[in-house]
């Protein structure tokens, strides 16, 4: 899953941050002052810096223009200045995204993951899975070098989970991952489509529910 750093100095929305991330399946690491942020960034690779601008210490266009002397990683800035002209200056040390707060935690979900799929490599261009492969060049799956029919959003569902064997993949990250802006229903969805890539995979089946959370591979030994 996914590595986040949240650098926030109000504690409770802090909190609110880690908590939502957490639920959608990212893994989290705090930061409540600029330059605990840069001593976070040093320590591991992020894949993905959500940052406050008004920090104690180093605020967070010095954060960010540390970090962009060392990594391309993507940066969304999440602030209540809302004015042209601290927009400006963030994108001026290239930025990815500039939120402005109070932000709905759902539409904060689905920029986080539109900015990680921007910036996801694009190197794998097959999984494998015991007997299935999934191609991503031509967009098909396939069992034991059989073809299988599958529908958009079954062979995106299914690259997720191969993606990250033996790992959690939650309904909101699926959501936020897929379907992006183009979804406010029911989450319930994500169930009816696993059903059908269940029946599809037949006695490859390996996907696991993991009750109240999503679905996972069981990991290959």
């Amino acid at each position: 899953m996914a590595q986040i750093l949240v650098v926030e100095d109000n504690p409770d929305y802090l909190e609110l941050l880690q908590n939502f991330l957490e639920n959608a399946g990212y893994t989290v690491t705090t930061a409540q002052d600029g330059v605990e942020a840069l001593v976070e960034a040093k320590k591991q690779p992020f894949d993905l810096v959500l940052l406050d601008i008004m920090l104690p210490k180093i605020d967070g266009y010095g954060v960010c223009e540390v970090i962009r002397k060392e990594s391309n990683i993507p940066i969304i800035m999440l602030t209540a200045l809302e004015d042209e002209a601290h927009q400006v200056r963030g994108f001026d040390l290239s930025i990815d995204d500039y939120i402005t707060k109070p932000v709905s935690m759902t539409i904060l979900l689905h920029k986080v993951a539109a900015v990680l799929r921007r910036s996801s490599p694009m190197d794998a261009k097959m999984l494998v899975y015991r007997t299935i492969s999934l191609d991503i060049n031509s967009h098909t799956v396939s069992i034991s070098g059989n073809l299988i029919d599958f529908t958009l959003r079954e062979f995106e569902i299914l690259q997720e989970l191969l993606r990250s064997p033996g790992e959690v993949v939650t309904r909101k990250k699926l959501l936020a991952t897929i379907w992006s802006y183009d979804f406010y229903g029911d989450e319930r969805i994500i169930d009816t489509h696993i059903k059908n890539i269940r029946r599809k995979l037949g006695d490859e089946d390996c996907i696991e529910t993991i009750r109240g959370l999503g679905y996972k591979l069981q990991k290959e030994t």
